[in-house]
């Protein structure tokens, strides 16, 4: 008996590739309705940016209401999308903003969910260059 979940089955990563384009464009484009959408609304998601700690999907709303939009220079590097079985992925990439002296670093876990893929676990931080 296999006891190791599918890794990456086509059709799955598709659909999480997909809503992570999705949430960037939505940060990219400071839209905090979709962002907020992208979490998974229950008191045990959380987000851990770089300047909060946001325990549950209403602090994290609450935070995205007065954030400071993201730079819409930021590029993305070395993201890996890995799914797992069916419901379940990791989304891990760097973002580098044109003069910073920093890359960042943001990873997330995604839900498969009956009103399509959100975000339980986000994890932001940043490294001198």
């Amino acid at each position: 008996m296999n006891a190791t979940p599918d890794i990456n089955i086509p059709e799955v990563l598709a659909e999480v590739q997909s809503a992570f384009r999705q949430y960037e464009k939505a940060l990219l484009e400071n839209n905090v309705t979709v962002l907020n959408d992208f979490f998974f609304d229950a008191p045990f998601t959380i987000r851990y940016g770089m300047a909060e700690h946001s325990y549950g999907a209403a602090e994290i709303r609450a935070y995205r209401k007065h954030a400071a939009p993201v730079d819409p220079r930021r590029q993305l590097n070395n993201t890996i999308i890995t799914t797992i079985g069916h419901s379940a992925a990791s989304v891990c990439t760097e973002f580098l903003i044109p003069g910073s002296e920093e890359v960042g670093r943001q990873t997330q876990c995604w839900l498969r969910t009956a009103n399509g893929w959100k975000i339980i676990a986000a994890h932001v931080s940043a490294l001198p260059l």
